[in-house]
């Protein structure tokens, strides 16, 4: 074995992903815009129109808690879909993106942040995923096969690739 035939060691940097930490307090940040957000728009309609914030009348829930719960999601999925990020993802400087690089798409988007945030606020049980996954994903970023990463943070992964041997060239038609 001669040494232009070993393994050639490169470096590539990939984006970290975020942890279970960073990302608590990003949504607790959310959590916090949400409710503001909710205090200064949607409790004086209710105010206004004479309609009971705490009686519940569906299922335990008032409408008030389903409007703001509404209010939550339109923010989550708007929010992670046109800037691939929310307020406070934004303010720790992570953002969700598909594990295969693509952009996120609606159906992601909502799958993830509609249907998979709204089980996981449910349980909160899935949130630990993060602690355990190999991608710190939780169970609504397995759904919609997303992850969230830094966006200045980078690891570096070391790749070993073998060198190109002089007179063999890979042909570009895939049939063969």
């Amino acid at each position: 074995m001669t040494n232009e035939s070993l393994p050639m060691q490169t470096a590539r940097f990939v984006p970290k992903y975020a942890g279970f930490w960073i990302r608590f307090w990003a949504f607790l940040l959310d959590l916090l815009i949400v409710s503001a957000i909710s205090g200064i728009f949607i409790k004086p309609i209710f105010r206004v129109m004479d309609i009971a914030i705490t009686k519940p009348t569906f299922l335990l829930f008032s409408p008030y808690k389903v409007a703001t719960l509404v209010l939550l999601l339109l923010y989550f999925i708007f929010m992670t879909k046109l800037a691939g990020q929310t307020i406070g993802k934004m303010i720790f400087g992570i953002r969700v993106a598909k594990s295969n690089g693509e952009k996120v798409t609606w159906g992601a988007v909502i799958f993830r942040e509609g249907f998979g945030r709204f089980i996981s606020q449910m349980l909160w049980i899935p949130y630990l995923l993060v602690l355990f996954m190999p991608q710190k994903m939780a169970l609504h970023d397995v759904f919609a096969d997303t992850v969230v990463v830094h966006d200045r943070l980078f690891e570096r992964k070391e790749i070993q690739t073998l060198p190109p041997v002089e007179g063999h060239q890979l042909h570009e038609d895939p049939t063969i």
